[in-house]
């Protein structure tokens, strides 16, 4: 098999969970808020970058995206493909196409959300995939208590008694169904490395069914693919929540 390694980071998505909105009131995506002086998805690309092995990353964003080539201005190896689609998967799908890559060259895919991949995790998932020539995904073992949420019952506060934290307006309650036992579980991380032609037919097999895809692993797991287990680490999470800049900040 082939060791050409490219990279597909989707950033045509908003981040509506994340969405910080400037002076003039214009909505921010995420990938382009700043961390310490600089922009998220230019941390996310550099991180890949870091690593020679990988010969190119190819940045698809959405087909009006007025930003994302000033962001990534003066990196090489780096193209921008304004080629996106309204999901991740139709995103990934298009970059993969566009890219026209023979079917066992590998890709990466990492979010443009997680800007904190350390070198020694990325060097691990390629060591790791090109060693045994099987795909796989950095992730981390569950450690927190598992709990399953069902919707709780109405109920009416205490006289004179003010929600804080909830813009006014009742939060939605939940309450525990069920807790679930974490031994097995894991948290899949991005990058997540597959040979080109299987993760295109995966990803195509996946759309013609109509299944919801948010990440790679999950379609080859869909076409009958094991993708192996490799442990990532704690900084590469995602940056989803206005908090979590903050907390990514610390980790630069």
């Amino acid at each position: 098999m082939s060791k050409k390694i490219i990279a597909i980071v989707p950033a045509a998505g908003v981040g509506q969970r994340a969405l910080d909105v400037s002076n003039e009131g214009a909505a921010v995506p995420k990938q382009y808020r700043l961390l310490k002086g600089k922009p998220m998805l230019r941390w996310s690309v550099e991180a890949l970058l870091a690593d020679p092995r990988v010969e190119q990353v190819r940045v698809v964003v959405a087909v009006d995206d007025p930003r994302a080539q000033a962001v990534l201005d003066g990196l090489a190896r780096v193209v921008v493909r304004p080629v996106g689609g309204p999901t991740r998967a139709e995103t990934v799908s298009a970059g993969l196409a566009d890219a026209a890559l023979d079917n066992d060259a590998w890709v990466l895919v990492h979010d443009a959300a997680r800007p904190g991949l350390p070198l020694s995790s990325l060097n691990r998932l390629i060591d790791i995939c090109l060693y045994e020539q099987q795909g796989g995904l950095l992730a981390l073992p569950v450690a927190d208590t598992v709990k399953k949420a069902h919707k709780a019952a109405a109920f009416a506060p205490a006289e004179g008694c003010v929600l804080t934290g909830t813009a006014g307006k009742p939060a939605t309650r939940y309450a525990v169904a069920e807790t679930l036992s974490r031994e097995s579980l894991w948290l899949a991380q991005t990058p997540q490395m597959f040979p080109a032609g299987l993760l295109c037919k995966a990803l195509l097999q996946a759309h013609r069914a109509g299944v919801e895809i948010t990440d790679e692993a999950s379609a080859m797991e869909r076409y009958g693919v094991e993708p192996r287990l490799i442990p990532g680490d704690p900084r590469n999470f995602k940056v989803t929540w206005p908090s979590d800049f903050d907390l990514m900040e610390k980790w630069l």
